[in-house]
């Protein structure tokens, strides 16, 4: 049995949802991706995996935490929504126990982490600073806590 990537597994994710995907929209701007009722559009400009794994993870976070038209990002009750959209995806995707499995594997710059994660370096970066904001400078997730501030660490606790 071939092993899926991330990306086929929220494709395999979406489709048992019955939602369906768009994978090359020609979007006009710098929009990457957009969930509506049920449909996802991906930007035809998206050409690396690890940045169709992040933006297809947020828009089916859409489906599963958003409601109503969340598109003005002035209104607070927006914000809101997409903030936990992105927790969600980054939750789904690899959460702090990947991180520290990351770190166990000896990954430990930002773009090694993100490679081995499947994501991009943008989306761990955004990911350790909703972390920061949830949980503060620090958390612990099991046997281990990871600290956000002054840099990403993990280790062991005693």
């Amino acid at each position: 049995m071939v092993e899926l990537n991330k990306y086929e597994e929220l494709l395999e994710e979406a489709a048992s949802q019955d939602i369906s995907v768009d994978e090359n929209f020609p979007f006009n701007g710098s929009l990457k991706g957009l969930y509506i009722d049920r449909n996802i559009a991906l930007s035809d400009s998206l050409k690396i995996t690890a940045e169709k794994t992040s933006i297809l993870a947020e828009e089916l976070g859409h489906h599963y935490t958003s409601f109503g038209n969340i598109l003005d990002p002035s209104d607070i009750t927006s914000k809101k929504q997409e903030q936990k959209t992105r927790l969600w995806s980054y939750d789904r995707l690899f959460g702090l126990k990947g991180i520290i499995d990351a770190f166990l594997k000896g990954y430990r710059e930002f773009h090694e982490v993100a490679e081995y994660l499947e994501v991009t370096e943008e989306q761990l970066r955004e990911a350790v600073e909703s972390y920061r904001a949830k949980y503060g400078t620090y958390t612990t997730c099991g046997d281990y806590y990871l600290i956000f501030e002054p840099y990403l660490m993990v280790g062991k606790r005693v």
